[in-house]
Order: structure tokens, then C-alpha cells, then sequence
């Protein structure tokens, strides 16, 4: 016997087919042992946290962790050269000329020489993820999303006037 289609299964199957979650299964049933931290608001917590009942253990395990994403996302000569430097610089594929400073848990810097234009009127973007993510982790995903997806950036980066550290980065 075939199941009645209704209102919620319907909208789950064409969520499924537009992009909807890939956790999905055939009835749009969310297998609960993947976390989906954007489907959730994180607009309670305080800054710099992971949330209520993350302990010391949870921050270092999860710190742990995104060092070794970071690390193996930006390969080993990169990385080496974040810890000497205390930044990296990555020029801008779009602004020739323009040069975007990342350091871990801050704003992105955008660094012009004299002649070039910046699109932005202050020399600081804020991007902070949707939910809370350990510093090393997220400046890794801005990294690739300024090397691979600048047009992104040009579009959602909030132009600041000064430096300031992120706010859902612990």
C-alpha cells in the first residue's frame, strides 16, 4: 500500500531535490547522527563560545581537531609559514594589485598599495560563521573561500573601520 502523500513529506521530497539536506534519507528523515549546527539559531550565546555544557575537555578536543583541519587543508608549507608569520597573505584574483591579510580568530585585512582601489570603504571585513566554530577551523574555510570563491566574499563581507576578533569563534 502506497503512503498518502502529504503536506510535510511533499515539502520534504522537493527540499530533498533543491539542495535539501544530504542527510536525507528516501522520506526525508535526517539521520540524527550527523550534526546540522546551521539548522539551529545561535543568536543566545554568549561570544566566543561553543554554548551550554561545551567543558574545558569539549574546547581542547575540539581546538585539537581543527588544527588538524586547518593544517591539512592549507597543506604543510603553508601552514608552516601561518606559524612563522602569524598571517597569511593571499592577493586577490578579481582587484589586481589587492592582497587579503588573514590571521587566525580576527577580521580579514585588505591590504591596497598606493593606485589600487578597494571596493570596500575601510580596510577590515567581518565574516563570522553561522554557528560557533574553533578559530583555526574557520580561518581555514575562509582561506579556501578567498583562494576558490572571492566572488562570495565581494558579496557577504561586512567593510569595518578597525580589527576586531571574531565572534562565533571560540
Amino acid at each position: 500500500m502506497a503512503h498518502p502523500i502529504t503536506l510535510p513529506s511533499w515539502l520534504r521530497r522537493l527540499s530533498g531535490r533543491f539542495g535539501g539536506s544530504p542527510s536525507a534519507g528516501a522520506e526525508g528523515a535526517v539521520d540524527p547522527a550527523i550534526e546540522q549546527p546551521w539548522r539551529k539559531r545561535w543568536d543566545h550565546l554568549p561570544k566566543r563560545t561553543a554554548g551550554y555544557g561545551f567543558t574545558h575537555a569539549d574546547y581542547a578536543e575540539a581546538r585539537r581537531r581543527a588544527r588538524e583541519v586547518a593544517r591539512s587543508t592549507l597543506g604543510e608549507e603553508t601552514w608552516r609559514r601561518l606559524q612563522r608569520q602569524g598571517y597569511l597573505d593571499l592577493p586577490s584574483q578579481r582587484i589586481p594589485g589587492m592582497v587579503y591579510r588573514l590571521r587566525v580568530g580576527r577580521r580579514i585585512e585588505v591590504l591596497c598599495p598606493p593606485g589600487v582601489v578597494s571596493p570596500w570603504p575601510w580596510d577590515f571585513l567581518c565574516i563570522n560563521p553561522t554557528y560557533p566554530l574553533p578559530e583555526e577551523e574557520f580561518f581555514a574555510q575562509l582561506y579556501l573561500y578567498l583562494r576558490d570563491r572571492e566572488d562570495i566574499v565581494l558579496k557577504v563581507a561586512a567593510p569595518q573601520p578597525w580589527d576586531q576578533a571574531l565572534g562565533r569563534t571560540f
